[in-house]
């Protein structure tokens, strides 16, 4: 072996172990970060409320058999501070996934525990596990189920950027199969999809 090959080798070798420490450090930023969204979350929470004055806003629904969102204008109690006001979109939504006839069926008991928003732009959905349960799998129902919960927050909640979504405090890999939830939803490309599913 000559000197330049040893070198060589030397180099590549050196690279090879640089590129190894930067795999490491951000699986473990990502793990840090994860930590940091659920840490942070629970220290925000503010329970919403319960009754009072009410107030209109829009919501996005799927259907199922169209394929499609739909905006719809709904009465949720009236709530000026961001968190509560995210709750209560939802639940709405959720109450109408519920329902007899849905045109977005989820099993009785789905709900959402609790909605956090750790900053400005973030904000971080924990579903419960009937939720999760009730979903139908498949590409296509699980990007309206989604979509329709980004789109309905990314209406009601200012400067909202991203989306997280968690099942009973914790990661899940997949909704139900499909669609990954280990990452965060982008609410730009979200907007985007909603045009592709809105009802012409």
């Amino acid at each position: 072996m000559t000197q330049r090959q040893f070198f060589v080798i030397i180099a590549l070798l050196f690279a090879l172990t640089m590129a190894m420490a930067l795999y490491v450090w951000q699986l473990r930023r990502r793990e840090w970060i994860s930590q940091r969204v659920t840490v942070s979350a629970k220290a925000q929470h503010v329970a919403p409320p319960t009754s009072g004055a009410k107030e209109q806003v829009t919501i996005y629904v799927a259907d199922d058999r169209a394929g499609t969102l739909r905006a719809q204008s709904v009465s949720v109690p009236l709530a000026s501070a961001r968190q509560p006001r995210a709750e209560s979109v939802l639940r709405a939504l959720i109450n109408i996934y519920t329902s007899k006839n849905s045109p977005h069926p989820l099993a009785m008991g789905a709900d959402i525990r609790n909605v956090f928003l750790v900053d400005p732009g973030l904000a971080v959905i924990d579903l419960n596990s009937p939720f999760v349960d009730g979903q139908v799998s498949g590409i296509l129902p699980e990007e309206l189920t989604v979509a329709s919960m980004v789109e309905t927050l990314a209406a009601n909640i200012p400067g909202l950027t991203r989306v997280k979504i968690l099942v009973d405090g914790k990661e899940r890999s997949t909704l139900a199969g499909h669609i990954d939830l280990s990452g965060f939803f982008d609410v730009s490309q979200f907007a985007e999809l909603t045009k592709e599913f809105s009802a012409t």
